[in-house]
């Protein structure tokens, strides 16, 4: 076990990984590492939980220990560049904003949400969408968007 994780830090990732534990066998689907590791308070896109689970099970097949697991968590843990501010959701929406009335309209917004990136379906979307009011109008506040979105 590595020497920096603090101990009741460990117990919190092994009582997380014992959770996903179906079997009781002290291992994991490697079909569950996306999931296991955004419970754990990290946030890796589809692709890259899955291209985490190819490095520990190439052939998808392998139920992965804790063992297994706690490096490849911590080196993803210590990996902070890709962990988004609001303020970075903001900016990017501001691009689309070519008034400068900190407003877009739903129609842009959703083919962003729905063409880049991480590509959200029209259900998902239209679910995020049912939670504002202004939405109705065509066009959307995109910073109180972003804290309604952020904050669950």
């Amino acid at each position: 076990m590595p020497h920096e994780v603090a101990d009741k830090d460990l117990s919190e990732y092994r009582d997380a990984f014992s959770l996903f534990d179906k079997k009781g066998d002290d291992k994991i689907d490697s079909t569950q590492i996306g999931d296991l590791l955004r419970a754990l308070g990290s946030n890796p896109t589809e692709a890259e939980a899955k291209k985490i689970a190819k490095e520990l099970d190439p052939e998808g097949s392998k139920r992965v220990s804790f063992e297994e697991f706690l490096p490849m968590f911590l080196s993803c843990k210590g990996n902070k560049d890709h962990d988004l501010t609001e303020a970075d959701f903001v900016e990017g929406l501001r691009t689309f904003d070519r008034d400068g009335t900190g407003m877009i309209s739903v129609a842009e917004l959703r083919h962003v949400l729905t063409s880049l990136g991480e590509k959200l379906s029209e259900q998902q979307v239209d679910a995020i969408l049912a939670n504002t009011s202004e939405a109705e109008r065509g066009q959307i506040n995109y910073e109180e968007f972003v804290k309604a979105v952020l904050s669950g």
